[in-house]
């Protein structure tokens, strides 16, 4: 039996406490008086469970950033965790049913705040925290692009030996997030010539036909193979339904498996030919996230969290997702990375939104001796 277990399961309802206050506390990404009273929870949860005090990063249109040291020793572990949510204040209503927790960010991601607290606070009490010092990163945009907190994650990173990343596993499978895609976020101004649809027809250059164009072609570009996704999410253009559009606009994302596949979508995305005489078509974007690609060093670290999940009964798989996180950042700095180790669950971004409490304390306790082996 794992003393980690045993302990954490001794403390199961301090820890659904945790999770509920923390879910009550709503922290939409972009009300930053709402994340700050959030975080400001979270710093007295630390200190109370860790006896950590809490280094801020103050921000002036987002919620502040902040770090927490555990331990002291040559081995230095980072975890990543944000505590916004995608979630307006009020849209969903945090409960518990049937052994699960629903409510704004349950399972993406303050089930994993939770479980990276108590994860340490059992190694401290069972005496495995020794030589390793174990920082939490806590950030507060990460949900829209972590555009404030990215230098301070690779500045982190950098003074790291590994990152442990606290987003949930994949849903149904419970699988460890191996690699990620790679995000790149686009946006095509087209400016045509305006005219009047009935009178002038023949004298104007419609955009939004330019558009329809242009969409057909980054629409191919999609290629399941290879595992990269284009997608033309948001359109809008003209003025009047008796005017020839003179300006369009949409907005564009896509998803790649590899540095060479962003490369070369870049360059096709970037440099746009207009299909229409007399368009212009302006660009501007970039890669938001960088993909997390597996390396020999995420092998490693892989086996290890599987031989952490065997000592608590879990039979743990990998897996490559299409979406992106903060391990993106770090893995492409070189720095070993495994993600999707927090609270398993389902219906991340959506109204279902929930996690499996007794899977919680389970992979708290796989946490534990993940960090303890390190």
């Amino acid at each position: 039996m794992s003393v980690y277990l045993d302990y954490l399961t001794s403390y199961a309802v301090e820890q659904e406490r945790d999770l509920l206050q923390l879910l009550r506390a709503e922290s939409p990404t972009y009300r930053k008086e709402l994340v700050d009273k959030c975080s400001g929870i979270l710093m007295k949860m630390f200190e109370k469970h860790l006896g950590a005090t809490s280094v801020v990063y103050p921000q002036l249109k987002r919620g502040d950033h902040f770090r927490v040291k555990v331990g002291k020793g040559r081995k230095r572990i980072l975890i990543l965790v944000h505590v916004d949510t995608v979630w307006d204040q009020g849209r969903l209503v945090t409960y518990k049913k049937d052994g699960k927790i629903f409510g704004p960010g349950a399972m993406d991601m303050k089930g994993g705040i939770v479980q990276g607290i108590w994860a340490v606070k059992a190694l401290k009490a069972c005496g495995g925290l020794q030589g390793k010092e174990v920082v939490f990163l806590c950030t507060s945009d990460e949900e829209v692009g972590s555009q404030t907190s990215k230098s301070i994650i690779e500045s982190e990173a950098k003074k790291s030996q590994v990152v442990l990343v606290l987003e949930p596993p994949v849903s149904e499978t419970g699988a460890i997030k191996t690699s990620r895609s790679g995000i790149g976020l686009y946006d095509y101004y087209i400016k045509g010539r305006g005219a009047h649809a009935g009178i002038d027809h023949e004298k104007g250059v419609s955009a939004v036909k330019e558009l329809a164009h242009q969409i057909l072609k980054l629409e191919e570009l999609t290629d399941y193979r290879r595992g990269t996704t284009v997608n033309v999410g948001v359109v809008s253009g003209g003025s009047r339904l008796n005017v020839i559009p003179d300006t369009a606009r949409a907005r564009i994302d896509f998803r790649v498996k590899s540095n060479q596949e962003a490369n070369r979508l870049i360059r096709i995305i970037e440099k746009p030919v207009p299909v229409t005489e007399g368009i212009s078509i302006s660009v501007k974007g970039h890669l938001n996230r960088p993909p997390m690609e597996k390396t020999d060093s995420t092998a490693i670290l892989f086996e290890r969290v599987k031989e952490a999940g065997r000592k608590v009964g879990l039979l743990l798989e990998e897996s490559h997702v299409g979406g992106g996180s903060d391990g993106n950042f770090t893995a492409a700095l070189g720095i070993p990375t495994i993600d999707g180790l927090g609270c398993f669950g389902d219906g991340a971004h959506a109204l279902h939104e929930h996690i499996f409490l007794d899977q919680m304390i389970v992979r708290t306790a796989m946490l534990s001796h993940l960090i303890g082996d390190l």
